[in-house]
Protein backbone atom coordinates (compact mmCIF):
# COMPACT_ATOMS: atom_id res chain seq x y z
CA UNK A 1 0.00 0.00 0.00
CA UNK A 2 1.71 3.22 -0.92
CA UNK A 3 1.46 6.57 0.85
CA UNK A 4 -0.84 7.94 -1.15
CA UNK A 5 -3.63 5.30 0.27
CA UNK A 6 -3.36 6.13 3.39
CA UNK A 7 -6.33 8.49 4.42
CA UNK A 8 -5.13 11.36 6.91
CA UNK A 9 -8.30 13.66 6.75
CA UNK A 10 -12.20 13.11 7.56
CA UNK A 11 -15.08 14.81 7.09
CA UNK A 12 -17.42 15.23 9.87
CA UNK A 13 -21.26 16.75 9.92
CA UNK A 14 -22.74 17.90 13.37
CA UNK A 15 -26.41 18.55 13.22
CA UNK A 16 -29.23 19.40 15.61
CA UNK A 17 -31.81 16.58 16.70
CA UNK A 18 -34.32 19.46 17.28
CA UNK A 19 -34.71 20.31 13.34
CA UNK A 20 -37.07 18.51 11.09
CA UNK A 21 -35.33 15.72 8.56
CA UNK A 22 -36.20 17.90 5.47
CA UNK A 23 -34.71 21.09 7.01
CA UNK A 24 -31.72 19.33 8.03
CA UNK A 25 -31.02 17.27 4.73
CA UNK A 26 -31.42 20.71 3.39
CA UNK A 27 -28.34 22.25 5.33
CA UNK A 28 -26.25 19.12 5.15
CA UNK A 29 -26.54 19.86 1.27
CA UNK A 30 -25.80 23.47 1.71
CA UNK A 31 -22.94 22.84 4.02
CA UNK A 32 -21.13 20.30 2.11
CA UNK A 33 -21.21 22.31 -0.77
CA UNK A 34 -20.07 25.06 0.89
CA UNK A 35 -17.08 23.24 2.40
CA UNK A 36 -15.82 22.60 -0.76
CA UNK A 37 -16.22 25.54 -2.80
CA UNK A 38 -14.80 27.88 0.27
CA UNK A 39 -12.25 25.38 0.59
CA UNK A 40 -10.57 24.55 -2.67
CA UNK A 41 -6.90 24.59 -1.66
CA UNK A 42 -7.54 21.39 0.40
CA UNK A 43 -9.86 19.67 -2.31
CA UNK A 44 -6.62 17.36 -2.94
CA UNK A 45 -6.53 16.65 0.88
CA UNK A 46 -10.59 15.70 0.13
CA UNK A 47 -9.20 12.87 -1.59
CA UNK A 48 -12.03 12.38 -4.76
CA UNK A 49 -11.66 9.67 -6.65
CA UNK A 50 -13.74 7.88 -9.41
CA UNK A 51 -15.32 4.24 -8.60
CA UNK A 52 -15.45 1.95 -11.36
CA UNK A 53 -18.02 -0.90 -11.43
CA UNK A 54 -17.50 -4.53 -13.07
CA UNK A 55 -19.36 -3.18 -16.20
CA UNK A 56 -17.14 0.06 -16.54
CA UNK A 57 -19.16 2.74 -15.48
CA UNK A 58 -17.47 5.58 -13.70
CA UNK A 59 -19.03 6.62 -10.46
CA UNK A 60 -17.61 10.01 -10.10
CA UNK A 61 -16.24 12.15 -7.33
CA UNK A 62 -16.35 10.59 -4.20
CA UNK A 63 -14.18 10.94 -1.17
CA UNK A 64 -12.05 8.33 -0.24
CA UNK A 65 -12.26 9.74 3.23
CA UNK A 66 -14.34 9.18 6.27
CA UNK A 67 -17.64 11.24 6.50
CA UNK A 68 -19.50 11.23 9.81
CA UNK A 69 -22.63 12.18 10.55
CA UNK A 70 -22.91 13.01 14.32
CA UNK A 71 -26.23 14.71 16.27
CA UNK A 72 -26.22 17.83 18.95
CA UNK A 73 -28.55 18.32 20.94
CA UNK A 74 -29.27 21.73 20.61
CA UNK A 75 -27.83 25.32 18.74
CA UNK A 76 -25.20 26.10 21.61
CA UNK A 77 -23.54 23.01 21.03
CA UNK A 78 -22.68 23.54 17.95
CA UNK A 79 -22.16 27.31 18.67
CA UNK A 80 -19.74 25.71 20.69
CA UNK A 81 -17.64 23.55 18.01
CA UNK A 82 -18.02 26.58 15.46
CA UNK A 83 -15.76 28.77 17.75
CA UNK A 84 -13.36 26.14 18.34
CA UNK A 85 -13.33 25.28 14.81
CA UNK A 86 -12.19 29.34 14.32
CA UNK A 87 -9.78 29.01 16.90
CA UNK A 88 -8.01 26.14 15.31
CA UNK A 89 -7.87 27.10 12.07
CA UNK A 90 -10.25 23.91 10.88
CA UNK A 91 -12.47 24.39 8.00
CA UNK A 92 -15.70 24.42 8.49
CA UNK A 93 -19.10 25.73 7.13
CA UNK A 94 -22.64 26.39 9.41
CA UNK A 95 -25.98 26.36 8.84
CA UNK A 96 -28.24 28.59 10.39
CA UNK A 97 -32.59 29.24 11.18
CA UNK A 98 -32.05 32.25 8.98
CA UNK A 99 -30.67 30.64 6.08
CA UNK A 100 -33.99 28.79 5.07
CA UNK A 101 -37.30 30.14 3.19
CA UNK A 102 -37.72 32.44 1.42
CA UNK A 103 -35.53 33.35 -1.71
CA UNK A 104 -31.81 33.65 -0.58
CA UNK A 105 -31.79 37.60 -0.96
CA UNK A 106 -34.23 37.21 1.75
CA UNK A 107 -32.00 34.92 3.83
CA UNK A 108 -29.18 37.18 3.49
CA UNK A 109 -31.35 40.07 5.24
CA UNK A 110 -32.49 37.80 7.68
CA UNK A 111 -28.99 36.74 8.48
CA UNK A 112 -27.60 39.99 8.38
CA UNK A 113 -30.19 41.50 10.91
CA UNK A 114 -29.83 38.72 13.48
CA UNK A 115 -27.15 38.71 16.04
CA UNK A 116 -24.90 35.96 16.02
CA UNK A 117 -26.09 35.03 20.03
CA UNK A 118 -29.79 34.63 18.77
CA UNK A 119 -29.05 32.22 15.54
CA UNK A 120 -30.07 28.65 15.84
CA UNK A 121 -27.55 26.74 14.45
CA UNK A 122 -29.19 23.70 12.58
CA UNK A 123 -25.12 22.21 11.89
CA UNK A 124 -21.57 22.65 10.86
CA UNK A 125 -19.52 20.91 8.51
CA UNK A 126 -15.88 19.87 9.26
CA UNK A 127 -13.12 18.74 7.05
CA UNK A 128 -9.43 18.49 8.37
CA UNK A 129 -6.54 15.88 9.51
CA UNK A 130 -8.56 12.98 11.35
CA UNK A 131 -7.33 14.01 15.28
CA UNK A 132 -8.17 17.82 14.67
CA UNK A 133 -11.83 16.80 13.70
CA UNK A 134 -11.94 13.90 16.20
CA UNK A 135 -10.85 16.34 18.96
CA UNK A 136 -13.99 18.47 18.38
CA UNK A 137 -16.21 16.04 17.38
CA UNK A 138 -15.35 13.40 19.99
CA UNK A 139 -18.05 13.90 22.55
CA UNK A 140 -21.03 13.55 19.52
CA UNK A 141 -22.88 10.40 19.11
CA UNK A 142 -23.42 9.11 15.28
CA UNK A 143 -26.80 10.46 13.59
CA UNK A 144 -29.43 7.68 14.00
Amino acid sequence: MGNQDVTTHKFAAILSKKVDAGKIMNALAHMSLGLVASNTDKVPDMGFVDYIDKDNTIHRSLSKNSYVILRADNSNQIRTVRNMAIEKGIPHVDFANTMQEGTYIEQLERTKVTPEAELEYYGICLFGKIEEVSELTRKFSLWR
